[in-house]
């Protein structure tokens, strides 16, 4: 029996290498035939653990860059570099530099907040480490600069009619010229994007992700928004490149559209970029098993998270795929098990949510076991028509 275990993080309680090692040993326990060959793969999709579980696949390691905050303010960032053939690969996740998490509730501030750290671990990674491959990981940001602070870090000037440079998103109604850095960076930049949002619009970075930033109110709402409006004008005019309405342009409040004008980046689905380095595809094939999960199954999680992703390779190799979850949403529920051959939630098997969640990893390892134990027994119950 092969085993392969490839979960996200349960976010708040476990991370995905702890949840692949208690799915691990759960299975080891329950299964009574001839040991299984388990293979591990903590996953990601580009969010939040995405570098984590990367360094721990490509047995990488971190490095530490001096970098600013959406605010301006210093801070000591980290990201990842591992060794690939084709030479160093850097993964970042922008959040370090602009990130919610680094700003209290009441500092954040959609006028001044920008991405100029995520600028600064680019170009360490690149010019510093020497990666001759990127891949960030975007989302999870307290900004809506369309990526003005990101191009001032990589070497692009913003000037106004008076020739002053323009730094802030609460300037950018003014700007009427663009620079062109003396060079550019010399690497490949893969940006793990999962939303399909244009830059503009009722759908775009402002309407949609602004509310989760402190957006104060429709005069600011409208006020971003004809600045990152007369900013893809002005882009479009100097560069002969409008990405506006491409999908995931207003990722990140408009950062996808700021690495794709300024950094020449691709945007690449997040799980299937991840996948592709972790080897995922051939470790499903040699797989007559899969668990796999993450802490929220939801209506999010059918747009292309880690369970699904999983389950969508196991179902192209026609393999067993089971899911865990912390919490499954019952509005989703019927939707997601359509993906699987069952799936497990911990909730249902806690006294409350945060009991679930204090005691993840025994459920998990308890939940694993009894799942081994009964494919073990009755492995023709399961056999599809």
């Amino acid at each position: 029996m092969r085993v392969l275990i490839a979960p996200d993080k349960f976010k708040g309680s476990l991370t995905a290498a702890e949840a692949a090692a208690a799915l691990a040993a759960g299975w080891r326990e329950g299964w009574t035939g001839e040991p299984p060959e388990i293979e591990t793969i903590p996953a990601a999709d580009g969010g939040e653990g995405t570098a984590q579980a990367l360094c721990d696949a490509l047995g990488g390691r971190w490095v530490e860059c001096p970098a600013h905050d959406c605010l301006g303010r210093p801070i000591t960032a980290r990201y990842v570099l591992a060794d690939e053939a084709g030479g160093p690969l850097a993964v970042i996740e922008t959040a370090e530099a602009n990130g919610l998490w680094r700003v209290l509730p009441t500092e954040r501030d959609l006028l001044r907040a920008e991405t100029i750290g995520v600028g600064e671990m680019l170009r360490h990674a690149v010019e510093t480490s020497g990666a001759r491959r990127v891949i960030l990981g975007i989302g999870g940001s307290a900004t809506n600069d369309g990526g003005l602070g990101l191009a001032v870090a990589l070497g692009w000037r913003f000037l106004d009619a008076g020739g002053a440079e323009i730094t802030a998103p609460a300037q950018l109604s003014k700007l009427q010229r663009i620079v062109r850095p003396a060079a550019t960076l010399e690497a490949e930049i893969l940006v793990a994007c999962d939303v399909a949002n244009p830059l503009l619009g009722e759908r775009g970075a402002t309407q949609i992700y602004g509310p989760q930033k402190n957006l104060r109110g429709p005069e600011e709402a409208a006020w971003l928004e004809a600045g990152l409006a007369h900013l893809a004008d002005v882009t479009a005019a100097a560069t002969g490149q409008d990405y506006r309405e491409l999908a995931g342009a207003g990722a990140a409040g408009g950062l996808g559209f700021g690495l794709l004008s300024f950094a020449g980046a691709e945007l690449k689905p997040g799980f299937r970029l991840v996948a592709d380095v972790l080897g995922l595809d051939a470790a499903v094939e040699r797989a007559d098993v899969i668990l796999t999960g993450e802490g929220s199954l939801d209506g999010q999680s059918l747009e292309g998270k880690v369970p699904i992703g999983v389950a969508g390779l196991a179902r192209q190799h026609d393999r067993f795929v089971f899911a865990f979850a912390g919490r499954v949403a019952p509005e989703a529920r019927e939707a997601l098990e359509g993906h699987f051959d069952a799936v497990i939630e911990l909730r249902a098997l806690a006294a409350s949510a945060e009991d679930s969640i204090a005691r993840a990893a025994g459920l998990l390892r308890g939940s694993a076991a009894r799942l081994a134990g009964e494919f073990n027994g009755l492995v023709e119950s399961f056999a599809r028509e």
